[in-house]
């Protein structure tokens, strides 16, 4: 890495390839949804618990329901 970025006045060093870790941060900030955030941060932590717990909840149940439907698929046979 170079030295640090005296531009921003971060002082975040750049990149070999001349790119600065803020341009890279800015990169990434582009498609994170700050509204999501703000409302996840409206919260308590016992409801972003709750809320975590019942995407576990989901997700389980669709591996669950991925797994039921292969079992109950009938098997292909290969030509050959």
């Amino acid at each position: 890495m170079k030295s640090p970025n005296t531009e921003t006045g971060i002082g975040l060093p750049m990149r070999d390839n001349g790119i600065t870790m803020d341009e890279i941060i800015e990169l990434y900030m582009r498609d994170v949804d700050r509204t999501l955030l703000r409302e996840n941060l409206k919260l308590t932590p016992t409801e972003r618990i709750e809320k975590l717990m019942a995407m576990q909840r989901f997700v389980e149940e669709v591996q669950r329901a991925g797994r039921e439907a292969r079992e109950k698929r009938p098997e292909t046979v290969v030509a050959q």
